[in-house]
């Protein structure tokens, strides 16, 4: 108990660091995000990225049989000498507080800080504020006219669905040629990276409705690729966004819309639109169902198809799990000081309108 102590003691000193971070979103910037963070993301994603499989998923598989293994020689010892329960059931607790306080700490280090940096708005110089209905109404019209100018150059399958020809494969090697155009623009971006992993249990993956994740202990952008070939490319470089620092949900779909935009490829230029597209039309519809029902009449017929087999396709895994994984994201979310929650995947729309006044 002696040495444990000491570890158990980090986790109050990481809160407590990572409450002082939140108060000094400059210094984070500048010295965690773009200085020491950088070069250690990179690092890590390059090494990890020799590999062609997932290593934090692998990770998370032993993760979870080593706390069933723990959970197992609890309720073993308690059965074999129920006198040394209560001492068995102390050395647990222990054991998982000195776990907790080491993955706690590791997360804000190795990427956790990134929620306490300036905002991808603020640094991209785009004056985000309140929007009238009208303005919201012009944005998704031109994304409307942008969607429907794409979804005519790709291709689609015998279901008049758009499909990416070449497979995830092929979405992953092509996928940094959007950030080497972007990082131009936004050198914050910038940096040589570790490639996409696909998740070996994607298909598992869609009943929990997620499609990507970024696990920051070994710098991999993990990506369900059972989902839709159109929104396949919009998520792969929005998990990317979270390699490159980005942490918050909004500014990695809002990176990814404009990362993809910028490929030399319509396929993903098409898969960033779409994806403005829906957060964009999902706020108008909220905020004015009339003028909402007047664009959606606006929709070209291949881009009504892919929407259309969007819904089917995620109808089809709704249930329990998928509720449980909603609320267990949404707490993560929140915990990050995102307040909005699963909800903050909607705000995109202010940058959007931030991007377009500009």
């Amino acid at each position: 108990m002696g040495k444990k102590i000491y570890i158990i003691m980090i986790l109050p000193l990481s809160v407590l660091l990572n409450f002082v971070f939140s108060r000094n979103t400059s210094f984070v910037e500048k010295y965690y995000s773009n200085g020491i963070n950088k070069p250690t993301r990179q690092l890590l994603s390059l090494v990890t990225g020799i590999f062609s499989f997932s290593l934090g998923e692998i990770l998370v598989y032993f993760f979870v049989i080593l706390i069933l293994l723990m959970i197992g020689k609890l309720f073993y010892s308690s059965i074999k000498d129920i006198k040394n329960s209560i001492e068995c059931l102390k050395d647990f607790l222990v054991n998982m507080l000195c776990i907790v306080s080491i993955i706690y700490f590791l997360f804000l280090f190795l990427w956790g800080f990134n929620y306490d940096r300036t905002t991808f708005g603020e640094t991209a110089s785009l004056k985000v504020r309140p929007s009238s209905v009208d303005e919201l109404y012009e944005l998704c019209h031109s994304l409307i006219i942008d969607t429907n100018d794409l979804r005519e150059k790709v291709y689609e399958n015998e279901a008049g669905v758009m499909e990416f020809q070449e497979g995830y494969k092929g979405i992953f090697q092509q996928a940094p040629l959007a950030y080497e155009n972007l990082s131009k623009e936004y050198p914050t971006l910038s940096g040589k990276y570790g490639k996409p992993k696909n998740v070996l249990l994607s298909e598992k993956m869609c009943y929990t409705g997620i499609t990507g994740v970024y696990f920051p202990f070994t710098g991999e952008a993990n990506v369900n690729v059972a989902t839709t070939d159109f929104m396949l490319p919009a998520t792969v470089i929005h998990e990317m966004a979270h390699q490159r620092g980005i942490a918050r949900e909004d500014e990695a779909n809002f990176v990814a819309y404009l990362a993809c935009t910028s490929h030399p490829d319509d396929r993903f230029k098409y898969s960033g639109s779409l994806l403005a597209l829906i957060n964009s039309m999902n706020a108008l519809r909220n905020a004015d169902y009339e003028k909402y029902k007047e664009l959606r009449l606006g929709y070209s017929e291949g881009v009504l198809r892919d929407l259309q087999y969007l819904s089917e396709f995620w109808q089809q895994y709704e249930g329990k799990t998928e509720e449980v994984f909603t609320k267990v994201n949404d707490s993560y979310l929140k915990s990050n000081r995102q307040e909005a929650g699963v909800k903050s995947y909607g705000n995109m729309v202010d940058l959007l309108l931030a991007l377009k006044r500009k």
